[in-house]
C-alpha cells in the first residue's frame, strides 16, 4: 500500500513521521505553521530505543555523528557535591546527548525539501469514507491520511478529539540553558524539591535544565537567568558556572505538564503522534524518543496491512499502552525527584545501592524501556 500523508508539525515527531512515509514509499506534505522550521529547545538525551528507531529511519551514522556520550544516568551527585553513583573512567554509556536543533536538522535534511511547507497553521480537518482535507492559512489539501505531529497543544487533537482534557499542569516548572564549556561527562544533582541535569552535547557544549516544584503555572520573572542563578548559586561546581555562561536570553523557562491518556490516538484517517498523543514529563527522557518510535511503527502498519483503516487500529494497539504506561512512569519519577519529603530516602537508597547493580540498571538492556525495539520497514537498507 502506498499513498499520501499529510503531516501537521514540523518538530522532531513530524519530521521522523515524514522520513518514516519516505521509507515506505509514501509521499507525505509537512504543514508548519511558523515561518520558519526550527526546533525550539536547549537539548536532550536519547536512550537506546530511540537509537534502533533513529536506524530504522536510515539516519543512525548521522546521529551518532552529532550525538555526545553521557554518563548522565551514573553520576548521582547531592549539591554539596558529594556522589551517591559514579561512573569509572572507561564505563561504557548507552546514552548520547544532542542540542535540539542538531537533531531536528538532520532529519530535516533527510526529507525531501519539497514536502514542507511553512506558514501554514491548520484550521479545519474534515473526512470522507476515502480521504481527508486539511484547511490550513494559506490553502487546502487532500491526502488518504493525517498525521498530527503538532505538540502538547494539538490543534488538530482539540477539533477532532473536542472532550479530550487540555494539558495538566504536574506543579514542576524548569529552566533549560546550553552553555560553552567543554569535557563534562553528564551528572544529575539530586537537591530537596528538585534536581540539576548536565549533558554534554556537540561543539564544546553543555545542556542543563534545572527541574522544581511550583504552586501554579505560568509565573516568570524579568531575570529568568539571575532567578536560577539564585537558586542553585550554592550547589557544587560546575553548576554555577553552568548557569554564569549561559547567555541571559538563552535561558529557557518552561512549566512541565503532560497529558491526560486518551482513548485512542485514531479517528478515521487522522492518528495523533508524539506530544499530540502523549506528552509527558522529561523525567524518563523519553518524550522525543517515543515520538520517533511512533514514527516507526505507523509506517510499518502502513507497510504492512492492506487498507489504511486496519494500519491505524494497529497503530494504536501497539502504541497506546507502552507510551501511556512511559508516561505515567515519567511521572512519578518527576514527583520522586522532586519531592521534599522523599528526597532523604532516595538519597539513602541510591548511596546504599551496591554501584554494579545500579551499572546494570543503566546498561543498554538493563531499562526495561529501552529494550524495546522497532520493526523492520521494508526499504530499510540496515543489515
Amino acid at each position: 500500500m502506498s499513498g499520501h500523508a499529510i503531516v501537521v508539525g514540523g518538530g522532531i515527531g513530524g519530521l521522523a513521521a515524514a522520513l518514516a512515509m519516505h521509507r515506505i514509499g509514501w509521499r507525505a506534505t509537512v504543514l508548519e505553521r511558523a515561518s520558519e522550521l526550527s526546533e525550539i529547545g536547549a537539548g536532550m538525551s536519547q536512550a537506546p530505543n530511540a537509537l534502533r528507531a533513529l536506524a530504522e529511519l536510515g539516519v543512525e551514522d548521522q546521529a551518532r555523528a552529532v550525538g555526545v556520550p553521557t554518563h548522565a544516568s551514573a553520576n548521582l551527585r547531592t549539591p554539596d557535591g558529594r556522589y551517591l553513583q559514579r561512573a569509572r573512567p572507561g564505563d561504557a554509556t548507552a546514552m548520547l546527548a544532542f542540542a535540539r536543533a542538531d537533531l531536528h536538522r538532520l532529519l530535516l535534511q533527510a526529507v525531501p525539501a519539497d514536502w514542507i511547507r511553512t506558514g501554514a497553521e491548520v484550521t479545519a480537518v474534515r473526512q470522507s469514507g476515502s480521504n481527508v482535507t486539511v484547511d490550513f492559512v494559506g490553502g487546502e489539501l487532500t491526502a488518504d491520511l493525517v498525521i498530527a505531529a503538532d505538540g502538547i497543544r494539538s490543534t488538530v487533537r482539540r477539533l477532532l478529539w473536542p472532550d479530550a482534557p487540555p494539558p495538566r499542569f504536574l506543579a514542576r516548572t524548569a529552566w533549560l540553558g546550553i552553555a560553552p564549556i567543554a569535557g563534562l561527562p553528564g551528572s544529575i544533582t539530586l537537591g530537596p524539591g528538585g534536581y540539576l541535569l548536565v549533558h554534554p552535547i556537540a561543539r564544546d557544549r553543555a545542556y542543563w535544565a534545572h527541574v522544581t516544584t511550583a504552586d501554579t503555572p505560568g509565573v516568570r520573572y524579568d531575570q529568568e537567568k539571575a532567578e536560577v542563578a539564585a537558586r542553585v548559586g550554592a550547589w557544587h561546581d560546575p553548576i554555577p558556572a553552568l548557569v554564569e555562561a549561559t547567555p541571559a536570553e538563552a535561558v529557557i523557562h518552561i512549566d512541565i505538564c503532560d497529558l491526560e491518556p486518551l482513548p485512542t490516538y485514531v479517528r478515521g484517517r487522522v492518528a495523533l503522534l508524539g506530544d499530540a498523543a502523549h506528552a509527558m514529563s522529561p523525567d524518563r527522557g523519553q518524550g522525543a524518543g517515543q515520538s520517533i518510535e511512533d514514527a516507526v511503527v505507523l509506517a510499518a502498519a502502513l507497510a504492512g496491512e492492506p487498507r489504511i483503516e486496519a494500519a491505524l487500529r494497529r497503530y494504536d494497539t501497539e502504541r497506546r499502552p507502552r507510551t501511556q504506561a512511559t508516561a505515567r512512569g515519567a511521572r512519578k519519577d518527576g514527583d520522586r525527584t522532586t519531592s521534599r519529603a522523599a528526597h532523604r530516602a532516595m538519597v539513602t537508597m541510591i548511596r546504599l545501592m551496591p554501584a554494579p547493580l545500579w551499572r546494570k540498571g543503566i546498561a543498554a538492556d538493563g531499562n526495561p524501556t529501552w529494550r524495546w525495539r522497532p520493526p523492520r520497514l521494508p526499504s530499510s537498507t540496515r543489515p
